[in-house]
């Protein structure tokens, strides 16, 4: 598997951390470990990295990429549950030297066709970044109320035709379930008015905007 992805201010990240060589660094956001193998190249045998990501895909690009070090531990979890994952590997936070959180989505996820988390591929609504949670797209497109699909596709995508698209999306399903992105997509370019799609955008940016944790 090939995880691309370019690390965000590198070089500025790697200074600010002002890493010791015996002390212990997380990398919340794992990714394909570009960030992390700066840092785990600072440390002696007595320092740590832990690695945390809620894609089992990322860690496994990570690992072999840091494969020659035996310093480092990887978690299988989003960093909302830090305090957890610090607990559970026995280390106080005080313990912990430096945090680093590169926060967006990767493009290898955009890119990864099958994953459905873009409009310009076909693919099965999935959405995950976590593939071993139970909700995707699909439930939510296909089992959220209209005033719920509104919500979140207004609250998280700031889109100004939630409502047409939310009460769009109701009508497909009662014909059918709408099962792949260019299905949801088809829906959303009948929702939104045909000026607004000519002048802005691709119509469906922000409706992927809201993905599965």
């Amino acid at each position: 598997m090939n995880f691309e992805h370019v690390s965000v201010l590198l070089n500025e990240c790697i200074e600010g951390l002002n890493i010791k060589s015996d002390g212990v660094y997380v990398d919340c956001t794992l990714g394909g470990g570009g960030h992390s193998s700066q840092i785990v190249k600072r440390l002696s045998d007595k320092g740590m990295l832990i690695g945390i990501d809620q894609d089992n895909n990322a860690i496994a690009a990570a690992s072999e990429r840091l494969k020659d070090y035996t310093n480092v531990k990887y978690v299988h979890d989003n960093f909302s549950n830090i305090e957890n994952i610090i607990e559970s590997l026995d280390l106080g936070q005080e313990s912990v030297d430096g945090f680093l959180l590169d926060l967006g989505v990767s493009s290898h996820q955009l890119d990864e066709a099958e994953r459905g988390f873009s409009y310009n591929h076909d693919a099965p609504l999935d959405m995950r970044m976590n593939s071993e949670n139970e909700l995707c797209a699909y439930d939510v497109v296909n089992n959220y109320s209209e005033e719920a699909l509104n919500n979140v596709i207004f609250g998280y995508g700031e889109e100004r035709w939630a409502k047409r698209i939310a009460q769009f999306i109701v009508q497909e399903r009662e014909i059918k379930p709408i099962e792949t992105t260019f299905e949801l997509v088809s829906v959303i370019k009948k929702a939104v008015p045909k000026g607004a799609r000519a002048d802005g955008p691709h119509p469906a940016k922000r409706t992927f905007q809201n993905r599965s944790k």
